[in-house]
């Protein structure tokens, strides 16, 4: 009871509480009232209250991740516990030993897609751990990687696979991820895959792909990337960038690609005819697919229309699915022709047919203001500056003639040739840092104009897809120690070298007195551009070459037209009134004119796939395969292209650099493309 009654001394001070203080004394006043805070302040203190406990909910849930992603958490292979029943989770009773890809009830309408637990993948760790003989752990290896989700790109892609793999050039490995529940042993059989094609399979696909929602799919894509990453570092990722491949599954790759910065190649649709020529090239080459970039230059002439006009559309009729579209620079002259004016209003670029989603231009037409024709030293300086290379390295640029026609297979062969002998494994140190550039086109000329280029011996076909009508001899590529004019594309520290050396070599022109006569000497015709004559003395000194291809090769990418040539302008007003025939002209000179008239000298083209027109099955012939030619079109070795390069480089020296033993030595150390070494009379 003693809870629930008051002691009799409780009671007494209960009593003290109610008496009155008849003097006023005592801790309590007669009037005395509790302190109460004004209405206004407590709302205000609650409103504070409120409005921090909402930043810091907001702070929390959407606090950044500054750590790792976690998705990047190490793989959650077979062994671990499966999901219950908890949280609406599937539960399954298999234990570990038994594990195998979960599979769903069989139902007539799809599963509901409501899953969104932790991603375990049951069948991958087997196989990343049994490829370490292909040097995985290692950051450059010959890895490359295939990866589909949707059954559909997999078909797309593993023919393209298989031929990779028997090219033995590269470790090549296919991943499947997705809903899929697809034997990887049916996807082979369904596909006509078997040994022969030398590929790696992985199952990467998630438990309960079926009942997954798409984000844990996507989720799911980037977690199985970044572990095969980690236990494969493959130098090229290759997926099916079209609209048949799942969306999950392309953000999930494009992701992660953007987080490791790895080189994703996302293929077009029917990339089986476009880019079958991509399975000749190795891991590193490959590497490079999406870090290169080609610049197009067009230098128009005066009194050009018709030829500018087949030029732009033989571009636009091009295919570009290998890259992004080249940006184009068209470079006009004071006048412009009426029918060039009409053309270029309606011009596009890049090309409808071309995918442009946000209808980005990348066309820039400069036109010049002066109204006089440029002398020798301004068009070459104009012309030069047309270009910057943002990352030497990586930036080219395309040099096209007006009187050029390309094929529509130009830019693959392009990008073939550059990837194979620019950035590949196979490509030697001392021949890839010879290469001035690439040229579409075949000469048939040397560069005075006059006389005939002999091309090198025809090699004997080694496959029977080699052979021509004529008993098995098939045209070859080479090099030439002479760069052209009409199609050529420029490697970008080349041209940076090439524009130091111009600049020098003008100031140098005006500073000596009398001028050298290697400054002075005209050794290219007054066919080509000024330009053309300082990209030979480079040549020449450096001891460069250019890659021009075979007969059979040239007619499926360039040809230079004649029947409507027009001069350079810094040439037009020397040259326009020379006849083409002089009075005592004998009968062979008249018959040679008349048929240079008649047919002119050019190559027809003849447009077929690349690798139809590329001799030895498709495949590029190495640098130390290739025929090699002087600059004056005589047959020679490296050994003899050095030491004449030695021996020009020397006279230049001393002749135009007034180079001694001393200002020498001070120059040993060369700036990185600059010609600094060459001029000791300048800084």
């Amino acid at each position: 009871m003693r809870g629930f009654f008051m002691s009799d001394e409780e009671l007494g001070k209960k009593d003290d509480d109610h008496k009155s203080f008849k003097n006023g004394s005592g801790l309590r006043q007669p009037n005395w009232h509790p302190a109460r805070v004004p209405p206004r302040r407590s709302l205000k203190r609650i409103g504070i209250v409120l409005l921090v406990a909402v930043l810091v909910y907001l702070f929390f849930k959407n606090i950044p991740v500054l750590g790792p992603d976690p998705r990047m958490r190490r793989p959650s292979y077979p062994g671990s516990e499966l999901p219950t029943n908890a949280d609406g989770r599937p539960a399954s009773d298999r234990t570990p030993s038994s594990l195998s890809r979960p599979k769903t009830r069989p139902a007539k309408n799809a599963p509901e897609r409501t899953y969104n637990g932790p991603v375990r993948y049951l069948e991958l760790a087997q196989t990343l751990h049994a490829i370490s003989g292909t040097r995985g752990s290692m950051v450059t290896n010959r890895n490359v990687l295939f990866v589909a989700s949707s059954l559909k790109s997999a078909t797309m892609l593993l023919p393209i696979a298989c031929q990779m793999g028997i090219e033995l050039r590269n470790y090549v490995h296919f991943a499947l991820m997705g809903r899929s529940e697809i034997d990887i042993r049916e996807l082979r059989r369904l596909n006509g895959i078997d040994a022969s094609c030398q590929i790696i399979f992985h199952d990467a696909r998630p438990d309960y792909g079926q009942m997954s929602t798409d984000d844990r799919m996507e989720n799911a894509v980037f977690r199985a990337f970044h572990h095969i990453f980690n236990y494969m570092h493959p130098q090229a990722i290759l997926v099916d960038g079209s609209s048949d491949e799942e969306p999950f599954f392309l953000r999930g790759a494009q992701q992660h690609s953007n987080a490791k910065k790895d080189t994703l190649i996302e293929l077009p649709r029917k990339a089986t005819k476009r880019l079958m020529w991509l399975t000749k090239l190795d891991s590193q080459a490959l590497r490079m697919w999406n870090k290169n970039h080609i610049d197009i230059l067009i230098h128009a002439v005066p009194g050009a229309s018709g030829s500018l006009i087949r030029l732009l559309r033989s571009l636009s009729n091009a295919d570009y699915t290998s890259s992004s579209v080249p940006h184009l620079t068209i470079e006009l002259p004071h006048d412009i022709d009426t029918p060039t004016k009409r053309f270029l209003e309606s011009f596009t670029w890049p090309p409808a047919h071309v995918y442009n989603p946000t209808n980005a231009r990348f066309l820039s037409l400069r036109h010049r203001i002066p109204r006089q024709r440029m002398s020798e030293e301004e068009s070459s300086a104009r012309f030069l500056e047309s270009f910057w290379p943002s990352q030497p390295a990586n930036s080219h640029v395309l040099v096209l003639s007006p009187q050029a026609e390309l094929s529509p297979e130009f830019f693959h062969y392009l990008k073939y040739s550059l990837l194979e002998y620019r950035y590949s494994a196979s490509s030697t140190y001392q021949h890839n840092r010879r290469l001035f550039g690439i040229s579409l086109e075949q000469p048939l000329q040397l560069l005075d104009g006059k006389e005939e280029l002999f091309l090198p011996s025809p090699l004997k076909s080694t496959t029977s897809g080699d052979k021509d009508e004529e008993g098995g001899e098939i045209s070859t590529s080479f090099l030439w120690q002479a760069p052209t004019s009409g199609a050529m594309l420029f490697l970008g520290e080349k041209w940076m070298e090439l524009h130091d050396f111009v600049s020098r070599s003008l100031e140098a022109k005006q500073d000596l007195d009398p001028i050298p006569e290697l400054l002075t000497e005209k050794v290219v015709s007054t066919q080509y551009p000024s330009w053309l004559e300082h990209a030979l003395r480079l040549a020449r000194i450096r001891g460069y070459w250019t890659l021009y291809p075979g007969k059979d090769t040239a007619m499926n990418l360039a040809t230079t037209h004649s029947e409507l040539h027009t001069l350079p302008e810094e040439y037009a007003n020397r040259e326009s009134s020379k006849p083409l025939l002089a009075e005592d002209a004998s009968e062979e000179e008249i018959e040679e004119v008349r048929q240079k008239i008649k047919t002119g000298l050019e190559i027809p083209l003849a447009p077929v796939s690349l690798l139809d027109s590329l001799p030895n099955g498709g495949n590029l012939r190495p640098f130390t395969d290739l025929p090699i030619l002087t600059w004056d079109g005589q047959p020679a070795e490296v050994e003899t292209i050095h030491s004449l390069a030695t021996e020009y480089a020397t006279g230049f020296k001393e002749k135009v650099g007034r180079c001694d033993t001393t200002t020498e030595a001070k120059l040993k150390a060369k700036e990185n493309l600059s010609t600094q070494d060459l001029f000791c009379t300048t800084d």
